[in-house]
């Protein structure tokens, strides 16, 4: 066995999986598979906190969720010191794409998907300009987010987001692993092989950095 696999072997990783709904501050049905954040940010500070772990991989297939939540989580990813991979399988839709990219190193499988589209809200709305206006405002903040952890543009994500002629009930885009890749949002397709390979190689990194 090569010295790097050894090494390899030796390292703890910690996995995550964001699946279902992404549960806020309401539940979900009792039919519904969902993700907790009040579990998941705990977990990741326990994460950061804790010497033997040496990186996180996420797995990602969901649905999207509220807003909040995801952005709590999304925001607790990107701010951890060890290395993060994440890989979507099935899909990642929504909140979910912020999730997605808040790791050092994205992957998606060939057929897993990615939603985009603008900010929309369930239950009763006051039809004010105030109103629009806090939409537009956390629409900013999930678009400030995804620009500043992957490769697109905020004018290319905004045309994705605004996209009429694919969702027959909704504006937005549905974007295939290939297209989530050309498009910057996602580094590489490949599986879990993949992304566990990507994660060992940033662990080294990261600690032939601290060494030095």
């Amino acid at each position: 066995m090569s010295k790097e696999k050894k090494e390899n072997h030796h390292h703890n990783i910690h996995l995550i999986t964001i699946v279902g709904e992404i549960e806020g501050h309401e539940n979900s049905s009792n039919q519904t598979k969902a993700t907790k954040y009040e579990i998941i940010l705990p977990q990741l500070a326990e994460i950061e906190d804790n010497p033997e772990i040496d990186g996180v991989l996420i797995l990602l297939n969901t649905m999207g969720g509220d807003v909040e939540a995801g952005l709590a989580i999304a925001e607790m990813i990107a701010s951890l010191s060890k290395p993060v991979v994440s890989l979507v399988l099935g899909g990642s839709h929504s909140i979910g794409v912020p999730i997605a990219v808040s790791s050092d190193y994205s992957f998606i499988v060939p057929s897993g998907t990615m939603v985009i589209h603008p900010v929309r809200m369930n239950g009763t709305i006051i039809g004010v300009s105030q109103t629009f206006h806090y939409f537009k405002e956390i629409q900013n903040r999930i678009i400030h987010f995804i620009c500043n952890h992957c490769n697109i543009t905020k004018k290319r994500l905004e045309e994705l987001m605004m996209e009429t002629e694919v969702l027959t009930k909704d504006i937005g885009s549905v974007l295939e692993g290939k297209e989530a890749v050309q498009e910057g949002i996602i580094d590489e397709m490949g599986g879990i092989s993949d992304a566990v390979k990507k994660l060992h190689e940033l662990i080294d990194e990261n600690k032939k950095n601290k060494d030095d």
